[in-house]
């Protein structure tokens, strides 16, 4: 199923453009409105009004749209509805499951998996970390070779003098 079809919108349509059409349509097929329709209308409007509403649950939302985009020409893309008549209205829920069919390599595992926001993310504040700890660090010694410049070479002069004394 084509959920720009169901629509009756293009790829490159809008959010607003995509949300008037589900509007419209939703409008048109909704169960309320065909409730003292004939069994088999109400039943086709009811369909159809899912149809609608997936689509636009779907191209709504920019990363299912992407995901969908993707996946539409290369994959099935298949939702398992509920559908009930709840005490206040109707209630309507979908959970998208996908399929793939094409080859994985692994260059394109991994290029996914290091360009994911969170992988990013996470190696810029390893990143950070360690060059605050490797700043700290050459600091410190700095630090310290000024700060005490003049007495490690005095202790080990005292050190010289003390080991030759215990010679005797």
């Amino acid at each position: 199923m084509d959920l720009y079809k169901v629509l009756g919108v293009n790829r490159s349509a809008t959010k607003e453009e995509i949300k008037e059409a589900f509007r419209k349509l939703a409008v048109k097929y909704h169960p309320d409105k065909h409730s003292q329709s004939p069994k088999p209308l109400r039943d086709s409007a009811t369909l159809r009004f899912k149809q609608v509403s997936e689509a636009y649950q779907v191209l709504s939302d920019d990363r299912k749209r992407a995901h969908y985009n993707l996946t539409s020409s290369s994959s099935s893309y298949n939702y398992s509805h509920q559908y009930s008549k709840a005490s206040r209205g109707y209630a309507y829920a979908s959970s998208p499951s996908y399929s793939y069919s094409y080859k994985n390599n692994i260059w394109n595992i991994a290029f996914r998996f290091f360009s994911t926001r969170a992988f990013l993310l996470n190696l810029a504040f390893a990143g950070v970390l360690f060059g605050g700890i490797v700043a700290f660090d050459t600091s410190r010694e700095a630090l310290w070779k000024k700060r005490n410049s003049g007495k490690y070479l005095s202790c080990l002069v005292l050190l010289h003098t003390l080991s030759s004394i215990n010679q005797f």
